[in-house]
């Protein structure tokens, strides 16, 4: 964001960051310059609904930017112990919700992105190279966000992968907002820290997205490509419901056909696995 696009005068004066200064946002944001340095700072621990709602009109943010902010600011007014949490469950609504979507390939996240469950399909699609069971363990369950950085199956899957690992970043960032001291959320960003220095660098951009729709293109090693829309629904825990579907009739629903005969036949039990 440039000064000009805001109506700011730039008086010719050399920057040596692109942007607007400390000192333009507070203007805009109608607080004076050495309370935005303590907002930035995390001393100011009281920040309005006004207050937060100025500022995210002057840095023009979305509404999934808006909530991160919010959240962000709660977390600087309670800072509690961290614990670890108790193991995410499935409630008997989100399985009966599973077993509602039938052949559509479904995955159940839980809060930081570890799969509390998948139906046949949703393993088939996603991860038919991990052990089906997995999300019955809850300690070693599989990770979203570790499968797209960190397992070489899942970065061939998505021919668009910087797109996918954008997108899981940006759904971590507003994790990281609201669950500010969790200690599983903390390892998670700390290992792919250092495992990957692609995630790393992302980041480090701090881009804010929530989950909703978004259209990949996939190479499946069973069926080949596949263009692919992932649709995503919020939990009441802060998980995420991902609903994979294809256009009918299209080249890309029948390959999806083909995958559900083929493990149909592979494994005629449907089970829904968390």
């Amino acid at each position: 964001m440039r000064p000009q696009d805001l109506g700011l005068d730039e008086y010719g004066d050399r920057r040596r960051v692109p942007g607007l200064r400390r000192e333009e946002l507070a203007l805009l944001a109608g607080v004076s310059a050495s309370y935005y340095a303590r907002l930035e700072q995390g001393y100011a621990l009281n920040a309005s609904p006004e207050v937060l709602d100025a500022i995210a009109r002057a840095l023009r943010l979305d509404a999934a930017e808006r909530r991160h902010l919010t959240d962000l600011a709660a977390g600087t007014r309670v800072r509690t112990p961290s614990r670890r949490s108790p193991p995410e469950r499935m409630t008997a609504q989100l399985e009966q919700l599973v077993e509602a979507m039938g052949e559509a390939p479904v995955l159940v996240l839980g809060r930081i992105g570890d799969v509390l469950a998948w139906n046949r399909m949703g393993h088939a699609l996603y991860a038919g190279h991990l052990d089906v069971t997995g999300p019955d363990q809850p300690r070693h369950r599989p990770n979203m966000s570790r499968l797209v950085f960190l397992d070489a199956h899942t970065r061939e899957l998505y021919a668009d992968w910087p797109a996918k690992a954008r997108a899981a970043v940006g759904t971590l960032r507003l994790a990281a907002g609201q669950f500010p001291n969790d200690p599983a959320l903390a390892a998670l960003l700390g290992d792919l820290t250092v495992r990957s220095p692609e995630f790393a660098e992302m980041w480090a951009a701090h881009r804010v997205k929530a989950a909703g729709h978004a259209t990949y293109e996939m190479r499946h090693p069973l069926v080949g490509a596949m263009t692919v829309t992932q649709q995503s629904l919020r939990t009441e825990q802060g998980g995420i419901v991902v609903i994979a579907t294809t256009e009918p009739g299209s080249p890309s629903r029948a390959a999806m056909s083909l995958l559900a005969h083929g493990t149909t036949v592979a494994n005629p039990a449907t089970a829904l696995h968390d």
